[in-house]
């Protein structure tokens, strides 16, 4: 374990070393959070209580998901391309052999990478957002550290997709078009675009019943209060759930790329 830990903090010091990729993110976040809070704003006004957020919890929802943008990489981005490049390039062969663990040395440098960016690129667009409009901040010292862990399990989630998104690379000519649906599916059953209790009828129930929404739409809801108790309890085994199945089809590919790999090397 602490190899992992070892590699988490390696990933966490790679990211920081971008500081002028992470200003024009900051910046980046900032904008695109005003103009969605507006946006908000306006359809808020016509329809208030919508999805049951008032106004103030919707501009929160908004900053929210700024915040968590790149943590749980929610429109993709992290570890996923250069493992699909070293897929495509043969180096891949080289991790499966080392005597540690592909699918755990990749999860701890995105654990890395995704600290990072939850400090550097999420907590100034959420202070800089809380300025120019009233947000609803939790009012129970308790709601912080639950909503970490939420945001913590859909990390999890999140790499766990993908992974088997580049995994996929070893069946697949090329990875690019796994990782763009990847994201377009991500960008939408997260919440990003709108929460998804704003999503009518079934489509609504599919897509909170999907992965997607443990990115985003949980760890808001958690710091919205609208998981206490035993809702809490039960966003948890959702989003761990989901973290362990996807981490299962993850390994049984990662098996079966490895024996795929021994028996071309053979």
């Amino acid at each position: 374990m602490r190899l992992y830990a070892v590699v988490a903090a390696n990933g966490f010091r790679r990211y920081a070393t971008y500081r002028t990729a992470t200003a024009a993110g900051v910046f980046t976040n900032t904008v695109f959070g005003f103009i969605m809070a507006y946006t908000y704003i306006a359809l808020w006004d016509e329809r208030p209580q919508l999805g049951g957020y008032d106004t103030s919890q919707a501009l929160t929802y908004v900053w929210l998901g700024q915040a968590l943008l790149m943590s749980s990489a929610l429109m993709g981005g992290g570890f996923e391309s250069e493992l699909v490049e070293r897929i495509r390039t043969g180096d891949v062969a080289v991790d499966l052999y080392r005597p540690v663990d592909l699918q755990l040395w990749w999860l701890a440098a995105d654990l890395g990478r995704a600290a990072f960016h939850l400090l550097g690129r999420g907590v100034a667009p959420m202070f800089l957002g809380a300025l120019a409009f009233d947000l609803a901040f939790p009012g129970s010292l308790w709601t912080w550290p639950a909503f970490l862990l939420s945001v913590f399990l859909g990390v999890v989630v999140s790499f766990a997709i993908r992974y088997l998104v580049a995994m996929s690379a070893f069946w697949l000519l090329d990875g690019a078009g796994a990782m763009q649906m990847a994201m377009l599916a991500g960008l939408f059953f997260s919440g990003m675009l709108l929460p998804l209790n704003l999503f009518p009828g079934l489509l609504g129930e599919v897509a909170r019943a999907l992965p997607w929404s443990s990115l985003l739409q949980v760890p808001a809801d958690v710091f919205l209060g609208k998981h206490t108790g035993w809702g809490l309890a039960q966003a948890y085994v959702f989003q761990a759930g989901w973290a362990l199945v996807l981490l299962g089809a993850g390994r049984l590919l990662q098996t079966a790329a490895t024996r795929r790999v021994v028996v071309q090397g053979g």
